[in-house]
Parts: C-alpha cells; sequence; structure tokens
C-alpha cells in the first residue's frame, strides 16, 4: 500500500483519500509533440526517472488547510495546463509500436492526488530523514509496455493533524525541463491566487472540497501502490554555462558536463557511475538521450579552461521559495531531487527563446 515506512523509521503509514484527474479547460488544438531520440537501446530506466518538488506549509488562519488547497487547485491546475499541455499527455511508441518514442498533448490529465498523515508537520520535519519525503510526493512508474496509458505528472496534497500541509509534484524525466525553465509554478500560484481574489468569499468552500465529498465515515482509504523512489534519491546540483558558444551541435558538451560532473561530485562528496544517461533538451522541443562515459584522469587543459565557464547556480532560481498559497504563508522548507537515480544522471536544458543568451544553457547533475 502507498506509504509503507523503511524499516526503523518511526513516520506513520500515509492514507490516500482521493486520486483524480486533471484535464486542461480548453481542448489542445493543435497537438504539442516532444520527440524523444535514444542513440542506444532505451532501458527500463527512461521510465522510472521522474523529478521531484516538495513544499511544505504551516497553518497561519483559521480556515487554510490542504483539503481546501487541493479542491482549489483542481480548478487552477485546469487553467495553467492549458500554457503547457504536455504535463497532461501522454509518452508513446512510433505508429508500429516498435519506432521512437515521443510525448504527445493529448489532454489526458494528470493525477491529483489528496492524502493525510496522522502526524504533524514539525515532528515530521524534526524527523530529518530526507527518505520519508518519498511519501509525500506520488510517483508510479510509466507502464513500459504500454506507455501511453501511464500518467507523467502526479501532484500530492497532504494533511498533517496540525492543519499544516504539503504540496508534492513529480514529473517524468523527459518533461523536468517544464517545471525547471518554464515556470510552471509561477504560473499556476498565479493563477490560483487570482482565481480566489476574484471570488465573492474568500472563505468560500472550492467545489472539490473533498470532506464534504467524502463517503460517510468508515470508508476505506484508496489502495495504491506507488514506486519505491526514495531508496534511489539523487541529490542534485545545477549549473549555468557562460559560455556564448556552447551548444548542443558541437562536441564540447559532453566535456562541459564531465566538467559539471566532477565539480557536482566535489560538492557532495558522492562518486558518480562509470557510465550514466545524458538527457540533452533541445530549442526544438526534442530530447536526446546519449550513454555518456567518465575518466579517472588528472585534470587536462581543455578541462581547466572550461571549468572557468561553469558556476553553480541555486535552486531558489526556481521560485519555489516564494510560491504564496495563502497570504503571507511562504513555504517552511523546500526540497528538490530526481527519484530513482540509480547511477546518476545529467541533464543539459537550453533556455526558452528570448532569454539572455549568456543563460542559454543550465547543466542539472544528480548524484546517487
Amino acid at each position: 500500500m502507498a506509504g509503507q515506512h523503511g524499516e526503523g523509521i518511526a513516520v506513520p503509514n500515509l492514507q490516500i483519500e482521493s486520486v483524480q484527474t486533471v484535464s486542461p479547460d480548453k481542448v489542445t488544438d493543435p497537438l504539442q509533440r516532444r520527440q524523444v531520440l535514444v542513440s542506444d537501446a532505451v532501458g527500463s530506466w527512461i521510465y522510472r526517472r521522474c523529478f521531484n518538488i516538495l513544499l511544505y506549509y504551516k497553518k497561519v488562519v483559521e480556515h487554510e488547510s490542504g483539503w481546501i488547497v487541493a479542491g482549489w487547485m483542481r480548478e487552477s491546475i485546469g487553467r495553467v495546463l492549458v500554457d503547457q499541455p504536455l504535463l497532461s499527455g501522454r509518452l508513446r511508441r512510433g505508429e508500429d509500436g516498435h519506432g521512437g518514442l515521443e510525448i504527445v498533448s493529448n489532454d489526458c490529465g494528470l493525477r491529483l492526488i489528496e492524502a493525510k498523515i496522522p502526524i504533524t508537520l514539525s515532528e515530521f520535519l524534526d524527523k530529518k530523514n530526507k527518505d520519508d519525503e518519498a511519501k509525500l510526493v506520488f510517483w508510479k512508474d510509466v507502464d513500459e509496455q504500454n506507455p501511453q496509458f501511464s500518467p507523467l505528472f502526479y501532484i500530492q496534497v497532504t494533511n498533517f493533524e496540525c492543519g499544516g500541509y504539503s504540496i508534492g509534484m513529480s514529473c517524468n524525466i523527459l518533461l523536468a525541463d517544464l517545471l525547471i525553465k518554464e515556470n510552471f509554478l509561477k504560473k499556476w500560484v498565479n493563477i490560483h491566487n487570482e482565481k480566489l481574489s476574484k471570488t465573492d468569499d474568500a472563505l468560500k468552500t472550492p467545489l472539490f472540497y473533498l470532506p464534504n465529498l467524502k463517503k460517510p465515515s468508515g470508508s476505506p482509504s484508496i489502495p495504491i501502490i506507488s514506486s519505491d523512489q526514495g531508496k534511489t534519491r539523487g541529490q542534485t546540483v545545477i549549473f549555468k554555462i557562460a559560455d556564448k558558444n556552447v551548444n548542443l551541435e558541437n562536441e564540447s558538451i559532453k566535456k562541459i558536463m564531465l566538467v559539471c560532473v566532477k565539480e557536482a561530485e566535489s560538492q557532495l562528496g558522492i562518486k558518480m557511475g562509470q557510465t550514466f544517461p545524458l538527457f540533452l533538451k533541445e530549442p526544438s522541443n526534442t530530447i536526446k538521450i546519449e550513454t555518456c562515459s567518465r575518466f579517472e584522469k588528472g585534470m587536462v587543459p581543455w578541462e581547466m579552461n572550461l571549468r572557468s565557464q561553469v558556476r553553480s547556480e541555486s535552486w531558489d532560481d526556481l521560485g519555489a521559495n516564494e510560491i504564496v498559497i495563502e497570504k503571507g504563508n511562504k513555504p517552511t522548507r523546500v526540497s528538490h531531487w530526481m527519484g530513482s537515480a540509480m547511477d546518476g544522471l545529467v541533464m543539459a536544458l537550453t533556455s526558452p527563446q528570448g532569454e539572455e543568451a549568456s543563460s542559454k544553457l543550465n547543466v542539472i547533475v544528480s548524484v546517487p
């Protein structure tokens, strides 16, 4: 059952109370597509890896709760998906069933999950065990045989006994750039708060308020098996490349990646595997996936030159620390990580068109 805790961990079981599907408010026309080009045979890892964001909120006013937040999210998420419909789409194979992969914005929807856990927020945070956080961000691996039936994006709102709550978001690694570079969180919270400000009564209960919709007491929680991604969680570092001449089409990109890997290993004190996947997200909305091999040699001249072009970035640039749901209530804590990191991975993301050229390439390194 979802929420089973690891051996020796005192955090109680999570109870999932509701699972809903949220699709864009408008039909996506024309459909958007993201091509996935894989140089090697596609391993099962492409269906398991995900990017996670987790925000914790204390209760600051009497009417605030995760149940109310989730109710309004049911409406605001539908609006933001109009601008980013790939998050509610599906991964599928080519027409013959054996060809390349692509993500299609077919409006099948993301999953919105409401849950509760019998512990206070402060008690949970005092545990200081990051493996427990995986309970608060639902993820179910994409079905490798029939990927077209699996959601690529999940949102979980978890209510704590004290009235505090958490919002956990997880998406397939092939869509991680939409959360990291495309300001999904900022777009969503702006729509969310705009909708609340136009409501006649700010305390009005949302239409999808679960406590009013649930069956009489005694109905069981929903048993759903989720991926045990907490045990293979990756620690993640993000870099910005200052060299304007670097692009995804020349050979220097892999050298840049190796420099970033070494820098991340130095910061985290953990080694990557000898080989790891490299995700290259192009401005053309295509993702290339290649296998990258590291080598254990001393620093060579080109590495010393490239190191000066690489600088560490803060996850604060994602804007999650500023996501205010209730007026004045910023997150108590924010976590970001890659699920099912295994041997690690590297992502190179180009900035959207129109941004400064000096910030056109970001590199994300996740070390298991």
